[in-house]
């Protein structure tokens, strides 16, 4: 039996055999060359343009590589003072290299519209002309290049260096003796007083460092208001969905969506109150598995899982997905000092990605495992796009993730007979879905709530955070849950909010797409297959609404979003179906 404690990444092949500073120093000299373009990088014909942004790629690769190698291994034990001193020095060398450009993309985005029409279809640009029409539509937002390069120069001690202090404090946290990770993971056993313990630790736990993580909070929201002004965006989301590709009215429509069905988890957790003979839940029940006994899974066991359940969809994927899990790609185990989360990093098309957990050996962990490789085969697939179109905007990137993991579920509920366990699978997979919409979505209004608030209030006492973050809940979860006191501070613990603003409504928007995409698999079967490999292999190279009707989505529907939910609703109705059929309720 593999001891998870064994399963970690070698991440020194990202350097290549060369030091981080020959990689800088690399990538300095190729940025250099490129700077002899200041000036004329609007007037390049095809070729010319295209022979430079060749010599862009070669930049971005060593940067990458510089930058992904202390990052990773930093993730791995932030309280190592030599580990981020080195990412400190990789991101200053990194910011000098990417000032030195900065030019280029601003120039390019000046050009003259007779111009880039003339010359962008030209198939020597292939390789890249989607993120030069990307960089085109950040036009109105980029300021002079003396401006910019002051921010960037800047940025090195201000958000970037606020969010570091953050992952630092947060993975420094203890409850009685585990991490927060672990504690957390407490919330989904069985045993209800085991639940209530594990949720007074985690608030016990975060009370410390709250006012502390609350001025970091703050400093960030101010900071992305200056930017915001500055740039001349219209709200505190917009740039974010400028990146994301999508219009400031689809994510509203998506939005409204999921809000105006906040009656689908209300419905489930009074339902789930009924299972577990609770009168009502309280915030630290609704993760409570609906099992008899929460099952402890070894590594060999979850590998065994997502691998069968990835050989049943695909072999190829399969194939892509045992890489993963033969060598020497994933760093597994909890560790004193190590990130939260879980995340898969695709480093750079000319290297593989690799997958980071935090492994307790919960049924949770199974599907975070089968949701980290499905981006990391998704990496992997669009690794022929090259490092301008490998990664996909947020909005889909989360689309690989969630579909493995329901294949995953689908694969293991097709194995079951016994009513009790499916029941509790079913329950699981819907859990999955209203964490992923509906929750993801009640944390987007509490970010909108504090952005609001901090621009026109000014700064925000814990107590405000406290009161934003229990309104945004109690809006999702009405009178089905009770909010605890102490959970008004279970917000700080949230990286998101910190260095990704504006972030988790993709999780949404990625859910709602995925079950829309497995649901066409379900229609289509097998012949589905080789259209989802295709969008996988497409990675960023095409907008969200092209990459959607690859597998026969119409984003730009307004019924999208409604009939992503309707999915979810169906979902509900067969838990409550398999729990009478189970006895768990009349």
């Amino acid at each position: 039996m593999t001891d998870v404690n064994d399963v970690a990444w070698d991440i020194d092949s990202i350097l290549d055999g060369r030091s981080i500073d020959e990689l800088f120093d690399a990538a300095e000299s190729a940025a250099n060359e490129l700077a002899g373009l200041r000036g004329r990088v609007g007037g390049l014909d095809a070729g010319e343009l295209a022979e430079a942004m060749h010599s862009m790629a070669t930049v971005m690769d060593q940067l990458a590589r510089a930058g992904y190698h202390p990052m990773l291994s930093f993730s791995t034990d932030t309280s190592d003072p030599a580990r981020g001193a080195a990412m400190a020095h990789s991101q200053q060398r990194a910011t000098e290299i990417n000032t030195t450009l900065i030019f280029f993309e601003l120039e390019w985005a000046a050009a003259d519209d007779e111009h880039v029409a003339a010359i962008i279809g030209d198939p020597r640009l292939d390789f890249c002309r989607h993120h030069l029409e990307q960089v085109r539509l950040e036009r109105p937002h980029l300021l002079s290049e003396p401006e910019e390069t002051v921010l960037a120069d800047k940025a090195q001690v201000g958000a970037s260096a606020w969010v570091r202090l953050f992952d630092e404090l947060t993975s420094a946290i203890e409850v009685d003796g585990k991490s927060l990770m672990e504690a957390l993971s407490l919330l989904s056993h069985p045993d209800r007083s085991v639940r209530k313990q594990a949720a007074e630790g985690v608030t016990a736990g975060l009370a410390p460092g709250l006012r502390t993580r609350a001025y970091v909070f703050n400093t960030l929201l101010l900071d992305k208001s200056i930017s915001d002004r500055q740039r001349g965006y219209d709200t505190w989301i917009s740039s974010r969905n400028l990146a994301n590709e999508a219009s400031d009215e689809s994510v509203n429509a998506l939005i409204e969506a999921v809000v105006s069905n906040y009656d689908l988890p209300q419905r489930w957790y009074r339902l789930k109150a009924q299972v577990l003979g609770i009168d009502k839940l309280a915030d630290y029940d609704r993760m409570a598995s609906v099992a008899a006994t929460e099952q402890e899974f070894g590594w060999d066991e979850g590998v065994s899982i997502v691998r069968d359940a990835y050989s049943s969809f695909s072999p190829e994927l399969a194939d892509v997905v045992g890489r993963f899990l033969d060598e020497p790609w994933i760093d597994a185990p909890v560790r004193p000092g190590k990130r939260g989360g879980a995340f898969a990093a695709p480093v750079t098309p000319s290297h593989h990605p690799y997958v980071f957990l935090n492994w307790t050996g919960t049924s949770r962990d199974v599907a975070t495992l089968a949701h980290e490789l499905g981006h990391g085969a998704h990496f992997q697939l669009a690794r022929e796009q090259g490092i301008f179109h490998q990664s996909t905007p947020l909005t889909v990137a989360e689309t690989a993730s969630v579909f493995g993991e329901t294949v995953t579920s689908s694969r293991l509920l097709a194995t079951i007979d016994d009513p009790t366990e499916r029941f509790a699978l079913l329950a699981s997979t819907l859990e999955d879905s209203i964490a992923t919409v509906f929750r993801q979505v009640a944390m987007n209004r509490f970010e909108h709530a504090c952005h609001t608030a901090r621009r026109t209030d000014g700064e925000l006492s814990v107590e405000q955070f406290g009161e934003l973050w229990a309104q945004s809940q109690h809006d999702m979860l009405g009178d089905s849950v009770e909010i605890t006191e102490g959970y008004r501070s279970w917000w700080s613990y949230v990286p998101h909010f910190m260095g990704t603003p504006g972030y988790v409504y993709a999780y949404a928007y990625g859910q709602l797409l995925a079950l829309s995409v497995y649901a066409r698999y379900v229609e289509e079967g097998d012949a589905f297959v080789p259209a989802y490999l295709d969008l996988l292999r497409a990675g960023g190279s095409r907008s969200p609404e092209e990459l959607g009707k690859i597998v026969g989505c119409d984003l730009a529907d307004p019924n999208f979003w409604v009939n992503g939910i309707k999915i979810v609703e169906g979902q509900l109705d067969a838990a409550e179906e398999a729990a009478r059929a189970a006895g768990r309720i009349d």
